[in-house]
């Protein structure tokens, strides 16, 4: 058999690894959009024919694992896509509100090649193509063997604790009387996060493909979260009267920052001021949460058994609505605002930033991955100034980090997460999902491990195992 890498080859984002077997059966992991500068054109092709494509696997539902999906759809493909059924749920939101992303991102690019004169780019998909690729979303449940088709592949999916529903797939592809076994990692989570449960050991595997996102980086240790994120409240809040702008994901990174306001509140010291989650995703990603508690470890349980709700406190108010929104900011009084994106490259959460980031009594927290191209990325760098919307502002809100929100496992929890499998079993280990200097930082790391033959694929190369 074999396996081509087209995309988040030597790069983060774009996850899509094809399976071909003896049999030519067609299996594709993941369907991820790339993300970033000058990703448009490499988003239009795929590097293979998607209607020859018989069943896709996808590990969990960020974007830039799922967010193509539904131009695969609208260029042919018409197989089960089977993922966990909080993935499903997941996926139902967030790749329309993907489509409409899609949709003024395309318009706004091309009036500029308009302007320069260059062909126009057509739209990744729209709304009716994500209503179709909702329809073949299979939930399949964690730690159960199920069949892709009759004595050929077997599947099983294991729990990686990075996002909701999040997954790592496992494969048994039958060939000349043998079985092979092939381990997809997806993204791994960390050990001890604050509502899903930790990544789980997986099956032997002789071949892994394995995520290196932080293959070069430890995370830095946060003695108290609760404690650091209380001080900054306090400090901007209440003694010098201003608002906390927190730019997060929608999806997990908002959930665990309502959490630990949770806790905070309900031990009586969170002040008594409002917070919004103004975000319309982050709102339906909250509903989706509460539906999805099995995903859940037993900590948070435990304190739901207690407190009814782990999203919910007196002042946390959701808003959806834009006029909503856009009162938030005409509003003096102190606050917490949280707001997607989480790189504060899009969305709500730039109009807050461009609204407040000129006010030395404010603060602007981050609280994870930031790309340094992005605006959170200037910010995090310390940069004086920013660009938000086109125009310059001096930075004089106070910007204050905090890296224990982080959902990618660091490289000794990837490799405590491999520590399942004997080395020596494993014929071949490809690294996918990093940047190429970090990939071969880890490399170094895994052969140490034992690991004897790792492998960092090249964009499009094709790869017999």
């Amino acid at each position: 058999m074999t396996i081509q890498f087209c995309g988040a080859a030597r790069q983060v984002t774009g996850s899509k690894h094809l399976i071909t077997t003896q049999k030519g059966t067609k299996i594709l992991l993941d369907c991820g959009l790339f993300q970033g500068i000058n990703t448009q054109e490499l988003n239009q092709k795929f590097g293979f024919d998607p209607a020859e494509i018989d069943f896709l696997l996808l590990s969990h539902a960020h974007i830039d694992h799922a967010g193509l999906i539904p131009r695969l759809v609208s260029l042919g493909f018409k197989g089960p896509i089977y993922c966990t059924a909080a993935t499903a749920d997941l996926c139902s939101i967030m790749l329309m509100d993907s489509a409409r992303i899609q949709e003024k991102d395309t318009e706004r690019i091309n009036e500029r090649r308009q302007k320069r004169g260059e062909p126009l780019l057509e739209i990744l998909y729209d709304a009716a193509d994500v209503t179709k690729t909702i329809e073949l979303l299979v939930p399949v449940a964690y730690n159960q063997t199920f069949w892709l088709n009759t004595n050929e592949i077997s599947v099983i999916f294991t729990d990686t604790g990075h996002i909701l529903g999040s997954a790592a797939v496992h494969l048994g592809i039958q060939e000349d009387g043998k079985t092979k076994h092939i381990s997809f990692s997806g993204d791994i989570g960390r050990p001890n996060d604050k509502i899903l449960r930790s990544p789980a050991p997986f099956p032997q595997a002789d071949v892994i493909i394995c995520e290196s996102t932080y293959g070069n980086r430890l995370h830095e240790p946060e003695p108290d979260m609760k404690a650091h994120l209380l001080r900054i409240v306090r400090d901007t809040c209440v003694v010098r009267r201003g608002k906390v702008i927190i730019p997060a994901f929608a999806v997990d990174r908002t959930q665990e920052l309502i959490y630990a306001l949770d806790q905070l509140a309900e031990a009586n010291l969170l002040p008594h001021i409002k917070v919004f989650i103004d975000s319309p995703l982050a709102v339906k990603a909250t509903d989706i949460m509460r539906k999805n508690e099995e995903c859940f470890n037993p900590e948070i349980l435990a304190y739901i058994k207690k407190d009814g709700d782990a999203f919910s406190f007196p002042n946390l108010v959701y808003v959806s609505d834009i006029n909503q929104s856009k009162a938030i900011n005409d509003s003096k009084e102190p606050c917490i605002i949280i707001s997607a994106s989480g790189m504060a490259e899009a969305g709500r959460i730039k109009h807050h930033i461009k609204n407040n980031i000129n006010d030395p009594n404010s603060t602007i927290l981050l609280v994870g991955y930031c790309s340094p191209n992005s605006l959170g990325g200037a910010l995090k760098r310390g940069d004086n100034e920013v660009q938000i919307f086109g125009e310059r502002h001096a930075v004089k809100a106070r910007v204050e980090v905090m890296d224990s929100f982080s959902a990618h496992a660091d490289y000794e929890e990837m490799l405590d997460y491999l520590a399942c499998q004997d080395a020596t079993r494993v014929q071949k280990l490809f690294l996918v999902h990093g940047d190429y200097d970090t990939q071969l930082a880890f490399k170094q790391k895994l052969t140490k491990a034992g690991f004897q033959d790792v492998y960092i694929p090249d964009l499009y190369e094709q790869v017999g195992v």
